[in-house]
């Protein structure tokens, strides 16, 4: 069933989806807690039926994902959401939770942190969480961000994985804006997402949680979680095939290529910067150059060989970052132009920070200024806004 929704929406019913089809495992629930822009995703989750299990609404953010932490424990499935600021103060247990090995899912719509406060998107606030052991989606439109929830519970419940996994999307870009989106059937959602199994939940068999660690129990701890994240790619593949058994359409891998077949010029940008990227290649090539676009859905883990491998092609690459870590640049570019080592030129580029308004000619004069290009500078500020 196709329904005109936004992207706010869309997350908060893929949650529901998901809830429910754990009415046979330990249930729903989790904490939440209002911030613009991604109130209405827990205000719609709010207002719906779960049969096993609740929403708790709490006074702030950290114990938010508290709520998630122990429902998560138990074994339940939950969800959560925030933004900005709001991920800022939830960071401690955002840590924890990941530490925990725990399977929550949490949409984050991406918000310039402030202060001076700013509403419109910028990807530093989940970014700033890179290191925290969570997997990060980031999406295009709005069937992705549904289909990504509900994708999300699946590769994060995996036992190879067990690791929490945010979905990113753009404020208001996404996040309040109409889209006709594919909704399946819970019968669907059923198949795809069977009952939570998490062997180290807590039961009536005695658990420590939280301890304290030696040295060589931190190591060990911290190979295990590595040695998950290297597994995500392979997971992630196969999910794919579940996924589009389940609801007739395919979901997008950790990189997503257009048009980079004999591209000599990329651009290699995330969210939906992706969409315009792919307009701007378009007009590109009407003028003969032989451009192309590379969009990074997964940010962690780093999909470093399948950015290598589509990139291999590429003469020059322009990393668009909505984001910019004071002192060194573009973070998206400072973790790709270690890879990319046989392209002449990986310039980057920061545009659209605070939520200016990015469009197809903007990046057309970057492949413009690419062109031009025999050495790359550091990181070149393109004002739009």
């Amino acid at each position: 069933m196709k329904k005109l929704i936004t992207a706010n929406h869309a997350a908060g019913l893929a949650a529901t989806l998901a809830g429910r089809a754990n009415r046979k495992g330990r249930g729903f629930g989790g904490g939440v807690y209002p911030i613009t822009p991604q109130t209405e995703s827990i205000e719609f989750l709010s207002r719906q039926e779960i049969e096993k299990g609740s929403v708790v609404r709490v006074e702030s953010e950290h114990s938010a994902m508290a709520v998630c932490i122990g429902m998560a424990s138990n074994g339940a499935r939950t969800f959560t959401a925030s933004s900005s600021n709001g991920l800022a103060y939830m960071t401690e247990n955002v840590i924890t939770a990941a530490m925990y090995r725990l399977p929550i899912v949490m949409l984050a719509v991406n918000r310039t942190l402030g202060p001076p406060w700013n509403i419109w998107v910028d990807h530093n606030d989940t970014l700033l969480l890179r290191d925290s052991g969570w997997i990060q989606l980031y999406c295009e439109d709005n069937q992705e961000a549904f289909d990504s929830l509900l994708f999300a519970y699946r590769l994060s419940e995996d036992p190879r994985v067990l690791l929490p996994t945010m979905v990113c999307i753009d404020a208001f870009v996404l996040s309040h804006t109409l889209m006709e989106t594919d909704i399946p059937e819970q019968d669907q959602v059923d198949g795809f997402l069977p009952p939570l199994q998490m062997q180290h939940r807590i039961s009536d068999k005695p658990r420590t949680m939280g301890g304290l660690d030696f040295p060589h129990e931190t190591e060990v701890h911290r190979g295990q979680m590595q040695d998950a994240m290297n597994r995500v790619f392979k997971v992630y593949e196969e999910h794919q095939k579940a996924f589009e058994k389940s609801f007739g359409r395919s979901i997008d891998g950790p990189v997503v290529p257009y048009r980079t077949e004999d591209a000599e010029v990329v651009i290699v940008s995330m969210g939906t910067l992706g969409a315009t990227a792919k307009q701007a290649v378009d007009t590109a090539r009407e003028r003969g150059i032989k451009a192309g676009s590379l969009r990074v859905k997964m940010f962690r883990p780093f999909p470093e060989q399948q950015l290598v491998d589509a990139l291999k092609g590429a003469k020059k690459i322009a990393v668009i970052d909505r984001d910019l870590s004071p002192g060194m640049g573009g973070i998206l570019w400072s973790e790709l132009r270690g890879a990319v080592r046989t392209a002449d030129v990986v310039q980057s580029y920061l545009i659209g920070l605070g939520g200016g308004d990015v469009r197809p000619h903007h990046l057309v004069e970057i492949f413009d200024d690419l062109a031009e290009r025999d050495r790359p500078e550091p990181s070149i500020l393109k004002e739009v806004a």
